[in-house]
This record gives C-alpha cells, structure tokens and sequence, in this order.
C-alpha cells in the first residue's frame, strides 16, 4: 500500500539552526497521525513543509503520491489544510467563505453549491450559512474552517492544533467530527497540545478498515518516538509508581500494572504514594522531560 504522507530525511535550517532534523515517517492511508512536541519542537514547520507552504532543506516529501517539491499544485489539489491561526474572512458570510474557495479550487455549479450545503449541515453550520463570520463563536469559526478545508473533496486533512482556546464541550464536538471523517476513509495529520485528544483519536481505530494509528513525539526537531498508543505503553510501561517528593512526584514504570502493584505494595512507607497506569502524559515527560505546555 503506498503510503499517505512520506518523509524521508527531511531537514530545514533557519540560518545555522536544524528546526527540523532528519525527521523520517510515513502515514498510511485512513489513518489519524497525532504528532506532538513541546513549543519549538518543530510540528508547525513540518506542517508547513508537508502542505507546500515552506521548502524544505534536504529530503524528500511525497503527500497522496506527489512529491512536494516538483508537484506542488497536485498536492494541494489533494489536501485540506486547517491551521491553528484563524484563517476565514471575518466580514464575509458563511456562504461567501465557502463559495470564494469553491471557485478558488474551480469546482462548478451546481456541485458547488450541493457540497457548500452538504459540508456546512455536516459541521452543523447550515442555520449560519447567511451570517457574518464576525458573529460566530471561536468553535463555529474551527468548524466553518473544516468545512471549507474538506469542499474540493481532499484526500487528507491537515489539522494544527484545531480545538486550541475552545471550551470542553465545542473541542469534544470537534472531536466526533474528526472521527466521523475518518470513518469515511479521510487521512488526517493531527498536531495538539491536549494530550487526551491525542489518547481519543489515535488511541483506537474508527475506519472501516481499522487502519493501525500512530503518534509522534517530535523535540529538538527530532522524532524521539513513533508508535500506536498500545505500543507506546509496552515501550515504557503499563504500570505507573509515584510518590511525592517535596513538591514534586517521582515516577518508576513498570512492564505490567500487576508488577507496579506488587512494588507498591512491598514499600514499607506508603505514604505519599500512589499506583496507576501509564498515559500518554506520562511517557511525553518521560521522554522530553517537560509537560507538553
């Protein structure tokens, strides 16, 4: 199977400084990639990279069969791109976003208009369709981006950081709307700085074909990780020791929950102790020695 996204090798450089280095990965289609990393790390870059919008050093990127450097235009013939910065034009209405990209893209009437009206139910904006975009709360304003990132029909959907500054309910919405398009088959790349997003969305499969997803960790602009979530956590344990120290806590992983049990259970002292399992926090700290914020 040809994969969605490939990197092989690929550096940028920024003066004298690699933000990203050597970075080699693949995504394979029907998959939701979750790629994370502290601030600096280099996820945004790679974004950029990936969707044509900043050249690359050194390597090779192919998205959907095109390679980036030499086929750009077919690439972005074949992507959705949601980036964190809102990017929707305020004194235009929901129609009238929807339709400048429509013809931007060159998709004629009537199916433009059929798949403005079909994406906008899809994200439950089709009440708003007449509204000036200034008047849309933050999560209307994510969920209109979606819907004209998905107008052209793209085959993978680019989504950095989506729900960043939305409340709880609006980012668990976005959330079924995310895993509602990858039962549909749509690829998506992921970056967040929600670590339980990250744990939803690639910590099981949803597509029809219950494509395997992955998760990156990126720091320095080197991947220092690359595995399902299930993976991950066999890596670094499943069974989670800690015990308080002063102001902070002290971690020890353990293969299984049962052996964690056992350790603890052994301390003479158990105050200021505890035993769970493993998360996806807990193996991003491990790993980078800081939170993900």
């Amino acid at each position: 199977m040809t994969a969605a996204i490939a990197l092989q090798h690929v550096t940028k450089v920024y003066g004298n400084t690699p933000v990203v280095n050597d970075l080699s990965f693949s995504i394979q289609p029907g998959e939701i990639f979750g790629l994370l990393g502290p601030n600096g790390a280099g996820k945004s870059t790679t974004i950029r990279m990936l969707t044509t919008l900043t050249q690359m050093t050194s390597g090779r990127i192919e998205v959907a069969g095109y390679d980036v450097a030499r086929q750009p235009v077919l690439v972005k013939q074949q992507i959705g791109v949601v980036l964190q910065q809102m990017s929707v034009d305020v004194d235009l209405t929901v129609w009238e976003n929807m339709e400048f990209h429509g013809r931007m893209h060159h998709i004629p009437n009537p199916r433009r208009q059929r798949e403005i009206d079909r994406w906008l139910e899809y994200v439950e904006l089709s009440d708003r369709r007449n509204d000036l975009v200034k008047t849309l709360s933050g999560g209307m304003k994510r969920r209109l981006q979606i819907a004209r990132a998905l107008l052209h029909e793209p085959r993978i959907l680019f989504l950095d950081e989506p729900t960043v500054g939305l409340d709880p309910q609006t980012r668990r919405r976005l959330w079924e709307i995310i895993k509602g398009l990858n039962q549909q088959g749509m690829t998506i790349l992921l970056t967040t700085h929600y670590m339980e997003e990250v744990e939803y969305l690639c910590g099981s499969s949803f597509g029809s074909y219950a494509v395997p997803n992955h998760i990156g960790i990126l720091d320095g602009g080197k991947l220092i990780a690359l595995g399902t979530l299930e993976e991950l956590r066999r890596q670094h344990g499943e069974g989670l020791v800690m015990k308080q120290a002063g102001d902070r806590w002290d971690y020890k992983f353990f293969p299984t929950m049962s052996e964690a049990q056992a350790f603890f259970e052994a301390q003479p002292h158990k105050a200021g102790m505890m035993v769970r399992p493993s998360n996806l926090e807990d193996i991003f700290v491990e790993l980078t020695g800081r939170n993900l914020d």
